[in-house]
């Protein structure tokens, strides 16, 4: 991305560019760019399979995932996967 910011909301914008540089979507570069130290965390998240329908759609809302109230538990699993 040549020269262009990713906005003022984006913590760490070096690790924001270096996900787009490797072709992660902005929303995705986004996240883990403004969380703080979740690549030192890991495996400390629920499996979304052991989570609530409810609490699997606050992550796609968190996410900005479309046409997220229309979809099953399984739709929206896969939908946070892909993105």
């Amino acid at each position: 991305m040549p020269n262009k910011s990713p906005g003022p909301q984006i913590k760490d914008k070096d690790q924001y560019e270096a996900l787009r540089d490797k072709g992660y979507s902005k929303e995705k570069s986004a996240r883990i760019a403004n969380s703080k130290g979740a690549e030192k965390r890991g495996g400390h998240a629920k499996k979304y399979e052991d989570q609530s329908k409810k609490e699997i759609y606050a992550e796609a809302k968190k996410v900005g995932i479309e046409g997220r109230s229309k979809m099953t538990k399984g739709e929206l699993i896969k939908a946070l996967r892909r993105n």
